[in-house]
């Protein structure tokens, strides 16, 4: 940093400010409208800010209480200009908002970046541009604000070509709010255009609620020149307060980007009006992408609340529930005190109202899209699916509805991008099957693989394969749909019930019957500290050994997620089954050597342990055991 003046520095942009501006320069260069689009829709937010902070400050309003934006264009100069009379900000501000990006998940966004041009684009997009999106057409920007409520005398001037640097000063400014000067770079010329720049406000800012100005041009000697009018070029009006009838899809998409500052269209939206004893609008997105930290659950939501038309605050948790975080919109209320706080809501009958209804309308768009837009609800599921499977765990009331909208690999196709839905199974369960049976596991792979399925396999019944984190978290709260039970195929003792006949089960009885010395003697070898039980199984064809965790215990798999987060877990013992079939198993059985037979038995346990994704406590005693074994064979 180096002082120019008593009340001017230069000072350096923060490193990620830096990587942004060049990625954003090269990757968005082909889309140079957003430009406006971003600083008008900034200049809104500001006068909504402003609108909000009135409430309980009147004042701050000084002597001007019309909101509005303008936008001029200098030919000669070759500036583009937009600036506001809403909040401002003051020095630390400016240096908060754009000398650094303080937003979470930055390092996560950066890291995604993969030099694709196209794609980083869209992550660009998804992460917000904002202010930036201003060095696509210029090679510098001025930007002179002052906050509401501070004298003329605090007013700031920020200063950049967008490089690696910016200046600041202390300047004097008589209006409240910002005032960004875009000195543009060669060949933009169709920025100095009247008509041009009016065409793009309509299409992409038409829907904002406050009015965008320009002055009126008129045509002298073959061009445009502005006269002394004004002239609103947008609507002004708040669209989702118009009938539906009234707004093009073209309109509501518009809406979405600027409402969740995205350059992406939104898969499907839900406009309604509720009337009766409780009055709101309510116009929610569902997006065609998954912004990159959706996975943290701390981040705000993302509805804008509003009442009467006036902002009250953005990202209004209390309006939707952590498993619907991805939805974006606005939400209206004619009810609810102008003076409405994050702590009234909280406690709220009203907003407890207005949440399950705009809920059951989100369910219920993507009920709709699942039935007849299944290419569409594909996508959804895609980059949406693991956060709906947190909603059975948090929304007992609607976990019928959400089940059938939740979607699961299983043994029924061939890869983990081809999905079922619980109901899809149950067309297909077998004649006397009344459980829909699934397996957890720590990847695809190890799902689709593991012993459990072999009995399932040979009698053609399917098993969905369940390998995402949430999985265990959602198969503890959703134990049953449409009558039908969820079976874990890793618990308890498996009672195949009708699918069984009586010869199976006679001839388990039988092995159970000749097995049973084995059985003791091994639960002997192993002793209490590994294993709670040692029985015959009935669920394995192929493998000589499987581990079982209790019908109520914790499962295996869950037990080492919350060891990997560092979190305690009961330590239980898992039930060791035995497959009488298999060569191995049968080798125990005529096996005197009381050492060798040890090694059998602890290798047997070992190869079950990971099997299921287990991690051994002494590798170097497996391999050492299963290379004096190795060496016995002929």
């Amino acid at each position: 940093m180096t002082t120019e003046t008593v009340n001017k520095e230069t000072l350096g942009f923060q490193a990620e400010v830096k990587q942004l501006l060049h990625l954003m320069i090269h990757s968005l260069y082909s889309n140079k409208e957003i430009v406006l689009r971003e600083l008008i829709s900034n200049a809104s937010d500001a006068a909504d800010k402003l609108r909000f902070e009135a409430l309980a400050d009147a004042a701050l309003f000084e002597s001007d209480s019309e909101l509005k934006i303008r936008v001029s264009y200098d030919k000669a100069a070759r500036t583009l200009t937009i600036s506001d009379n809403g909040i401002g900000m003051n020095r630390q501000e400016v240096v908060d908002n754009i000398g650094t990006i303080a937003k979470s998940g930055t390092r996560e966004f950066f890291a995604q970046l993969s030099g694709d041009q196209k794609k980083d684009a869209t992550l660009i997009g998804q992460f917000g541009v904002g202010f930036y999106s201003a060095f696509i057409i210029a090679d510098k920007v001025t930007l002179t604000t002052r906050r509401a409520g501070l004298t003329a005398e605090h007013g700031v001037r920020w200063e950049s070509a967008g490089e690696g640097d910016y200046t600041l000063e202390t300047v004097e400014k008589t209006a409240r709010g910002t005032e960004i000067v875009l000195h543009l770079r060669e060949g933009e010329d169709e920025f100095l255009s009247d008509w041009k720049i009016k065409s793009i406000i309509r299409k992409y800012s038409d829907h904002i609620t406050l009015p965008i100005v320009m002055k009126k041009s008129e045509w002298k000697d073959g061009e445009e020149v502005p006269t002394d009018e004004d002239e609103t070029v947008n609507q002004a009006s708040a669209l989702w307060a118009r009938p539906k009838s009234e707004v093009t899809d073209e309109q509501y998409e518009e809406f979405y980007k600027h409402v969740a500052h995205d350059f992406e269209k939104p898969l499907a939206w839900s406009h309604n009006r509720v009337e009766g004893k409780q009055e709101y609008i309510s116009l929610l997105y569902v997006p065609g992408r998954a912004p990159f930290d959706l996975y943290d659950r701390d981040r705000r939501h993302g509805i804008k609340l509003y009442v009467k038309r006036v902002f009250i605050m953005d990202d209004a948790e209390q309006l939707m529930p952590q498993y619907l975080r991805f939805v974006r919109g606005v939400i209206d209320s004619a009810d609810l005190p102008l003076n409405v706080s994050r702590e009234i809501l909280q406690a709220s009958r009203e907003i407890d109202g207005i949440k399950a209804g705009s809920v059951k309308k989100v369910l219920g768009l993507l009920e709709d899209m699942a039935e007849n837009d299944a290419e569409k609800y594909q996508t959804f599921w895609k980059e949406f699916g693991r956060v709906l499977k947190e909603g059975p765990g948090e929304d007992f009331g609607n976990k019928e509805k959400i089940a059938g909208l939740l979607r699961f690999a299983s043994t029924h196709a061939d890869t983990d991008e081809e999905v079922v839905s619980l109901k899809d199974y149950i067309g297909r369960m077998k004649e006397g099957q009344d459980k829909i049976y699934y397996v957890t596991a720590d990847s695809f792979a190890a799902a689709k693989h593991s012993p459990h399925l072999e009995i399932f396999r040979k009698k053609g019944i399917e098993v969905l394969l369940l390998s995402d984190r949430v999985d265990e978290w959602l198969m503890s709260s959703l134990t049953e749909f449409d009558g039908k039970k969820l079976q874990s195929v890793a618990k308890g003792d498996l009672d195949l019930g009708k699918l069984e006949d009586e010869a199976e089960k006679e001839e388990q009885k039988k092995a159970e019957d000749a097995f049973k010395d084995l059985v003791d003697k091994i639960k002997t070898t192993l002793g209490d500290e590994k294993v709670r039980e040692v029985r015959v199984t009935h669920r394995l064809t192929d493998s000589p050994a499987c581990l079982v965790t209790g019908e109520n215990d914790m499962s295996a798999n869950l037990e080492r997620l919350l060891k990997a987060a560092g979190q305690k877990s009961p330590n239980t013992k898992p039930i060791l089954e035995i497959n009488p079939q298999h060569a191995l198993v049968s080798r125990l059985k005529d096996e005197s050597d009381e050492g060798r037979f040890a090694d059998w038995v602890n290798l047997l346990f070992e190869q079950a342990l990971l099997a299921e994704g287990g991690q051994l406590e002494d590798p170097a005693s497996f391999v050492r055991r299963l290379n004096g074994l190795l060496a016995l064979l002929k």
